[in-house]
């Protein structure tokens, strides 16, 4: 009878690195319970630090499910200190979203946020995730920019703008000379 690693328990060689999580403060009816930014896609090495992090707030991880195709090896179960976590790799789970269910059988969805990301954008999609009045599933966080936005016209905000009832904005379409007191939008210099 042969068995392969992909069914064996995994045992850190090392002690697990404190995740870069940020959960929510309390469990509402937000979509996600917070987020998660791993330093690589080894889940050997990422995966024993979230466990515990997240046993120290939820009580024991049975159960984690994650995309089988974000990460660099799969396994069926990880000890994590005297607990045996279960894992399943789904095809069809969206690499943005990892999902804990602890003894209690209560369902924890955490962003998922790559490795590569940039520090400022991953701290602020770790914080939109763990915000109780987040409505933004995972994939749409990490699509989403996390700078400011600048107010600029766009091609479809240019027609959402009138000028006078008239037409677009003239600043949008051509160039407007105030010297013309009958130009269109000049009301005697106001």
């Amino acid at each position: 009878m042969s068995v392969t690693a992909q069914h064996l328990a995994v045992i850190p060689a090392r002690s697990p690195s404190t995740p870069r999580l940020v959960l929510a403060p309390i469990r509402g009816r937000a979509v996600l319970d917070g987020g998660w930014w791993p330093r690589s896609w080894d889940p050997a090495a990422e995966l024993p630090g979230l466990v515990l992090a997240l046993s120290e707030r939820h009580g024991r991880i049975r159960h984690i499910m994650l995309n089988m195709h974000t990460w660099d090896t799969r396994f069926r179960r990880l000890t994590v200190g005297p607990a045996v976590v279960r894992f399943g790799w789904f095809d069809t789970l969206d690499p943005a979203l990892l999902v804990a269910t602890t003894g209690h059988d209560v369902q924890i969805d955490l962003l998922v946020v790559p490795p590569a990301t940039t520090p400022v954008a991953a701290g602020w999609a770790m914080r939109t995730a763990a915000d109780p009045a987040n409505l933004r599933r995972a994939p749409d966080i990490l699509a989403a920019d996390p700078r400011p936005s600048t107010p600029t016209a766009t091609r479809i905000d240019a027609y959402e703008v009138w000028d006078n009832e008239g037409g677009p904005n003239a600043a949008e379409s051509e160039p407007h000379s105030r010297s013309s007191g009958a130009s269109r939008g000049s009301f005697g210099g106001l």
